[in-house]
């Protein structure tokens, strides 16, 4: 069997696959986030114990010999490691929002614009270029204590691996510091952040990405293992999306829009990413929202509704959610994608004593709708679109977004980015796998013509809200 390990923010799974991509198994452990006046945080020794214990109760529950395992984990953020890959202090996720005055600075004095001309990634609050500075500022103690501040899945790899030191591969490197033309690091990014004296803690870049063999914890000893890429690319390989112009959507606790690229495009706007690949020529343009399901989570908790109901609240309410309208932007370090804006928050406007419980629900799907067409526009998707992640799970909510998105959807489910893992490890290690075949849609799910229609005016309703919106934010 072929196993794909993706260590997520809040879940770490495992999933076994057969030869032909069937899907056999899959072990889950949530592991916890610590969440403080816009700290986020999180226990790597927590992290890496839930990979070990679901990889062991995965490999017990499917007893056949592991031909090879790819991995892969959650992306940005900062993961400082000592020489043996264990933590000097807890991670820093993506979702950390207390560089967020650094990284206003560097937007009013032009640093982030240069950053972005030269490499093509918008920095965020929870990228690794702005905690490191608030590092660097705050807490220089943590760095002079690390071997290499790293990503999430390079922890585990070098744990899983024993490997002598930290590395990482061009996917996770992609943000803030690596050249997409050279796939290396721009030691001028590193000095415009003020980290040339840290510039010792980047990890060497494997490219192609890093192999091991594993030294017996949750995998069985000597199993082959790679390292990479993080779950955005790995998503798009495991839904097939490697075609210029072709696109893929996560719908998760946050949307990722990505589109598959061999263009590079340094003077647009500045938000995003390009992710460079295995394949030197071919990137993802990326479009990492923060908003997603975690907008639609807070709206059910708030009026009580569960998941289950969701889809007959979908059906009892009209497009347009009589009048309600919802700028879904409820992450706390505010917006990254398709344009930085940390101090942007969520917006209800319609509401009256009239409305229900459905009409909020419906007009929140709505607006995560309008921001992921926004997000896949400023991609540039011109080809066929994929959906994964958990929102895949409510019809309703897939047919409403191919309203929104007015294409037709190509739905795949399971665990996609796993199955990303293991295709890259197959790539990597010569093993030959049917791409096609591993990435066929689960189903295709089409617009409705009317109802697209509507929401192409809607959209355009939102784009005007917004602007408002962002014109005021932080005031």
């Amino acid at each position: 069997m072929y196993v794909g390990i993706d260590v997520g923010t809040s879940v770490v799974k495992a999933a076994a696959f057969d030869s032909g991509g069937r899907q056999l198994a899959v072990e889950s452990r949530p592991v916890e986030l610590s969440l403080r006046d816009g700290f986020v945080e999180q226990d790597m020794d927590e992290v890496y114990g839930g990979v070990v214990d679901v990889l062991g109760r995965l490999t017990g529950r499917v007893p056949e010999p592991v031909e090879l395992a790819g991995l892969t984990g959650q992306g940005d953020g900062v993961w400082l490691v000592d020489g043996e890959g264990r933590p000097v202090r807890s991670a820093l996720s993506w979702m950390d929002g207390r560089a967020h005055e650094l990284l206003d600075q560097w937007l009013a004095d032009g640093t982030f614009e240069t950053v972005f001309r030269r490499t093509g990634g918008a920095m965020f609050p929870g990228s690794p270029g702005p905690l490191l500075a608030w590092l660097d500022r705050y807490d220089p103690k943590s760095l002079d204590a690390a071997a290499a501040a790293v990503y999430c899945k390079d922890m585990v790899f070098q744990r899983l691996t024993g490997a002598a030191r930290a590395t990482t591969d061009v996917s996770d490197a992609s943000m803030p510091f690596l050249d997409p033309r050279t796939r290396s690091y721009d030691n001028r990014v590193v000095e415009l952040l003020g980290l040339t004296r840290r510039r010792r803690l980047l990890p060497p870049i494997g490219d192609p990405i890093a192999t091991g063999e594993a030294r017996g914890e949750g995998l069985p000893s000597g199993t082959r293992l790679s390292n990479g890429p993080y779950d955005l690319p790995a998503c798009a390989l495991g839904a097939g999306v490697t075609s210029p112009g072709d696109g893929l959507l996560i719908v998760g606790t946050c949307l990722a829009a990505l589109v598959a690229t061999t263009e590079l495009d340094l003077g647009s706007e500045p938000a995003g990413l390009y992710i460079s690949t295995d394949r030197p020529g071919h990137r993802l343009r990326a479009m990492p929202a923060m908003v997603g399901t975690a907008a639609l989570d807070w709206v059910l908790s708030t009026t009580g509704v569960t998941h289950a109901e969701v889809n007959d609240l979908l059906a009892s309410t009209p497009p347009g959610a009589h009048g309600v309208r919802v700028l879904p932007y409820f992450a706390p370090s505010g917006e990254r994608a398709p344009f930085v804006e940390p101090h942007l928050r969520a917006e209800l406007s319609g509401v009256s004593l009239e409305t229900t419980r459905a009409d909020l629900v419906r007009a929140t799907c709505e607006g995560i709708g309008y921001a992921a067409r926004h997000c896949l526009e400023a991609a540039g998707l011109t080809g066929s679109l994929a959906v994964c992640g958990g929102g895949t799970r409510s019809p309703a909510w897939m047919q409403l977004l191919a309203d929104v998105l007015g294409r037709p959807l190509r739905v795949v489910e399971g665990e996609v980015g796993a199955r990303g893992a293991v295709l890259a490890a197959a790539e990597r290690y010569g093993v030959s796998l049917d791409a096609r075949v591993w990435t066929e849609p689960t189903m295709i799910v089409e617009p409705d013509p009317g109802r697209s229609a509507y929401y192409a005016k809607g959209f355009q309703e939102h784009l005007v809200r917004l602007d408002v919106a962002r014109g005021t934010a932080g005031r």
